[in-house]
């Protein structure tokens, strides 16, 4: 149960941060507001300044308090990029000396524990733990053993964890700024609550995060997380290209890809055509057909790179379609450009899961671009309001108290002998 009646998810990015806080009553959110401010002290998902981050954190979870009118304390939090470990792990059971019994929840939990156990380290946190597959016996790639007679149990667990040391830094940051985080979440996951429909959830679909200096790519089969690559690459590299080519700072290279770019095709431009800079006070005139000719080179470089990446998760005739999210896909030409390279129909990312439009009501509002900054931290909510976290098993809960879990063991050991 929320205590105070409200979440509040916060997507910390290398060049932004974007927070939302809801109001939730019967299940149901009631009100919304949003809030965005450039980061600072995060570059490629790390901590590189607590101090700065800190203050970006205080800064955009202020603003956000002033417009909801509520004084936010706890907040959910993501993770991301070079941060984030992933790794499978094995561990078998047995379930009876002699003949076989029936699996019972008790079972599952305790051979997800042990493979927990067995695949965590030291230096690790684990921030989300997904079955892979189960075996009873001799069958395997069981997805639900529930119920199931068997002699043992195996269980191959994908666990996403953060490095401790990383997360911890996070945490401090967070309490720096005045609040307290009370779970976190991988963000490439969180992106995807948002983005999948529950179409995309069948077969084999692949997300592409390309934010401002790391791309995080999962592969997702029937729904099931089963792969997650991080690349050192983003939009970032592109503007700094244009800097560096065209001996102009950083944010007047943003502006220009902004303003004035695309990737691709340009032998329509007009040689003649210019784009006028502020440069040393004085207006300095750039071709646009060498911007686009710049953009175009590293763009294509990108497309191949994560290419090449999506041909590691999976072979590209088996990919249903591949969702690709961030401000990068906005830029004219790009989505057209990875399509083209990667050989996979490419759906830009919006808000798509039936759910968070149904939570927060407004379909007309969140398909608008202007929300895409939020979508992970959309999806971060939706995730905290499941109680549990994703890919677990949906028809087995914790038993509440003392008593339940007394009934529920008794239940166990009849279906054992019975």
């Amino acid at each position: 149960m929320l205590k105070n009646n409200y979440i509040c998810a916060i997507d910390i990015g290398s060049s932004k941060i974007a927070a939302v806080f809801a109001r939730i009553q019967k299940n149901k959110v009631t009100h919304v507001f949003f809030e965005t401010l450039p980061a600072k002290g995060v570059k490629r998902g790390t901590i590189v300044n607590a101090i700065d981050l800190a203050g970006s954190i205080e800064r955009v979870l202020n603003a956000l308090r002033k417009k909801a009118g509520v004084n936010i304390k706890f907040i959910y939090a993501n993770i991301s990029g070079q941060d984030v470990v992933t790794a499978h792990s094995h561990a078998i059971m047995p379930l009876a000396e002699r003949g076989n019994k029936v699996i019972t929840p008790s079972d599952i939990e305790k051979v997800k524990e042990q493979a927990r156990i067995l695949g965590s380290s030291l230096e690790e946190e684990v921030i989300h733990q997904i079955p892979f597959s189960y075996t009873i016996d001799s069958k395997n790639k069981i997805l639900n053993p529930l119920g199931l007679y068997s002699h043992r149990l195996e269980l191959d667990l994908y666990l996403i964890s953060g490095k401790l040391a990383s997360i911890q830094n996070l945490i401090r940051s967070v309490n720096q700024a005045g609040f307290e985080i009370k779970n976190l979440f991988f963000s490439g996951l969180a992106t995807a609550e948002a983005v999948f429909d529950k179409g995309l959830k069948e077969g084999q679909n692949i997300l592409c995060d390309i934010g401002s200096d790391i791309t995080e790519i999962l592969l997702f089969k029937d729904g099931l997380l089963r792969d997650v690559q991080v690349l050192p690459l983003g939009g970032d590299d592109l503007t700094h290209l244009l800097s560096d080519e065209l001996k102009i700072p950083f944010e007047l290279a943003e502006d220009v890809k902004i303003s004035h770019a695309s990737v691709g095709e340009h032998g329509h431009i007009d040689d003649s055509k210019e784009i006028l800079i502020k440069k040393n006070n004085l207006y300095n005139p750039i071709k646009q057909r060498l911007v686009v000719e710049l953009l175009t080179l590293k763009a294509r470089s990108m497309c191949e790179m994560i290419k090449n990446a999506v041909g590691k998760a999976a072979p590209a005739h088996q990919v249903n379609s591949l969702v690709a999210c961030g401000r990068t896909v906005l830029l004219d030409g790009f989505l057209e450009m990875l399509e083209s390279d990667i050989g996979i129909s490419v759906k830009l990312g919006q808000i798509s899961n039936p759910d968070i439009i149904y939570l927060f009501g407004q379909d007309d509002i969140l398909s608008r671009q202007k929300y895409l900054p939020y979508v992970t931290a959309l999806g971060i909510i939706c995730q905290a309001l499941k109680k549990e976290r994703p890919q677990t098993l949906s028809n087995y809960k914790p038993a509440a108290n003392f008593l339940a879990k007394s009934i529920n063991r008794v239940k166990e050991i009849y279906q054992e002998y019975f």
